[in-house]
């Protein structure tokens, strides 16, 4: 699989027609992940992988805070300009990853998302990815992605195996169990994409199904 900087390049060089290139599917899950993230007025929201900022820019209008991170520069670039466009300035894009999202010190993050980003890593990767959420201390991680709900055909439109490494759903699911998560509500946008949403599990007490 392409390393992170071969992943960054590849992003680098999509930034300017990237927004124009999304599928129906992307659009669709893009949306319920702005709905399912639900963020109050007083909480922070951090959304992995925001590419040129789709979600962070959306949940920003009803969160206290947006922190967008990404790998490639010129996607945040693009990101930053948008920000900037609509006035929006209660949303931090900077370089952080998964597994490292360099959350400024001061941010207690409520809610992570994240949108067609976490099928680039390895299963054990998605896992830790998940992990760090929870350690964060995040109340609801809403993933929407490239997921297996069905035996994968290479040729459909959202599987790449040069670039791309779905999970099943099922795998998914387990990660956000063991992470302290329980999965409260999927969306099955395509047989190979989806949204999940994950809340964390008080102790003597299960959030409520969606």
């Amino acid at each position: 699989m392409p390393s992170i900087e071969d992943h960054a390049a590849r992003f680098d060089e999509k930034a300017d027609s990237y927004d124009d290139s999304k599928s129906d599917e992307y659009r669709t899950c893009a949306s319920l992940v702005v709905e399912h993230a639900a963020p109050d007025p007083d909480e922070t929201v951090l959304d992995v992988g925001t590419g040129t900022g789709a979600i962070a820019l959306r949940v920003a209008e009803d969160a206290g805070r947006a922190v967008g991170r990404d790998i490639s520069e010129e996607m945040l670039a693009q990101a930053r300009e948008k920000a900037r466009e609509r006035g929006i300035e209660n949303v931090d894009f900077g370089e952080g990853r998964f597994r490292e999202p360099n959350v400024p010190d001061e941010a207690d993050v409520d809610v992570v998302t994240s949108n067609f980003a976490m099928h680039h890593l390895s299963d054990a990767k998605k896992r830790e990815a998940i992990r760090v959420a929870a350690d964060l201390g995040a109340r609801r991680f809403v993933l929407g992605d490239v997921m297996l709900f069905a035996e994968a055909d290479p040729s459909e439109p959202f599987y790449s195996p040069e670039v791309d490494d779905p999970a099943t759903v099922g795998v998914l699911a387990d990660a956000f169990t063991d992470a302290g998560f329980a999965l409260t509500a999927v969306e099955r946008v395509h047989d190979q994409v989806g949204v999940l949403v994950g809340e964390r599990v008080e102790e003597g007490a299960m959030p409520d199904a969606r």
